[in-house]
């Protein structure tokens, strides 16, 4: 899990905050992968385009899986006219002030919703995405939280290094929210979050993705895991519905689709090499076993705008790829 949220890292998120008086009609717009959204005070009702709706009490979070948008409302039926927020939600000449990235709307009503938008993409972290459903609740009790607290006020403050703070505040609150979601009662977690905290599983599936350059055999992979072979692969199909070196294999060429797309300037050479392939022929013929397509038929298909070089950098920093 820690592997798969390095793709979805939060890295200058958006956040939002509004206090709100019914009725009220809030339709986010943007279609984030993934939204969080918190109720510090009051409560109304998560409408997402697709799914159902979900109530959202004070110190509850709900998480909405994009890219379909959602609305926020203080009861089902409304009779408010939605407004649509986005980056700019709370733009002056709608009656609140921009706030960086984010945007703050102070008002007297009982609902205090705040919202962060969570960039995530690639093919790494599509697992995670995959294994959630349109929108996922998790009930806060209705008691304080000294973490919603403190985002709550450094939300509503200027203070040097608050961009780095929200990030890592917004972080925290989606990987605890997942955690709790795939451990509730009754919950049915995707076959990788069982398989980590299994014995045998467990280890092999860290050893794969610490190093998933490595020339693993499954006789390599048991020996380090300190089991026999054929315990390893009976007892890692079970959990994880593939063998080893299949599951690495997908890995791969997970990991070499980011690097295609991420890194323009890389050859097709080069990007074999960082995961684990000697040349590029056998590569290319794994990659489109894998996706369909060759990797320069991949890096050729319509994509996000190219990252700057600070972009660039960032995320290297943030893969402990750059020090400093």
């Amino acid at each position: 899990m820690d592997d798969l949220f390095r793709g979805v890292r939060a890295h200058g998120a958006l956040f939002g905050s509004s206090v709100l008086t019914p009725p009220f009609s809030l339709h986010f717009v943007d279609g984030a992968p993934l939204t969080l959204c918190t109720a510090l005070s009051g409560g109304g009702w998560i409408v997402p385009e697709h799914g159902e709706p979900e109530r959202l009490d004070a110190y509850d979070t709900v998480v909405v899986r994009g890219p379909g948008t959602f609305t926020f409302v203080d009861e089902l039926g409304t009779r408010a006219e939605p407004v649509a927020c986005g980056e700019y939600c709370a733009a002056p000449e709608l009656g609140g002030t921009r706030y960086r990235r984010g945007w703050r709307d102070d008002g007297d009503g009982p609902t205090t919703l705040i919202v962060g938008a969570y960039p995530a993409g690639g093919e790494v972290s599509r697992p995670l995405l995959d294994a959630l459903p349109p929108v996922l609740r998790v009930d806060g009790g209705g008691t304080g939280d000294p973490v919603l607290d403190h985002l709550a006020a450094e939300v509503a403050v200027d203070a040097p290094g608050q961009q780095v703070v929200l990030d890592r505040l917004l972080d925290w609150m989606l990987v605890c929210t997942l955690r709790a979601w795939f451990d509730r009662p009754g919950g049915e977690p995707p076959a990788w979050w069982t398989a980590q905290r299994d014995p045998v599983a467990g280890p092999a599936l860290r050893l794969l993705h610490d190093d998933p350059a490595a020339p693993w055999t499954v006789a390599t992979l048991a020996e380090r895991a300190g089991v026999a072979r054929s315990t390893l692969a009976k007892r890692f199909a079970e959990l994880v519905g593939e063998p080893p070196l299949t599951y690495l294999t997908r890995r791969r060429m997970a990991l070499a689709a980011d690097l295609l797309a991420d890194r323009p300037s890389a050859t097709v050479s080069e990007v074999a090499r960082r995961v684990g392939y000697a040349d590029a022929f056998g590569f290319s013929a794994a990659f489109k076993r894998v996706r369909g397509v060759t990797p320069s038929e991949y890096r050729r298909r319509p994509g996000p705008p190219e990252k700057t070089a600070d972009e660039v950098l960032s995320d290297r920093q943030q893969e402990g790829i750059v020090k400093g």
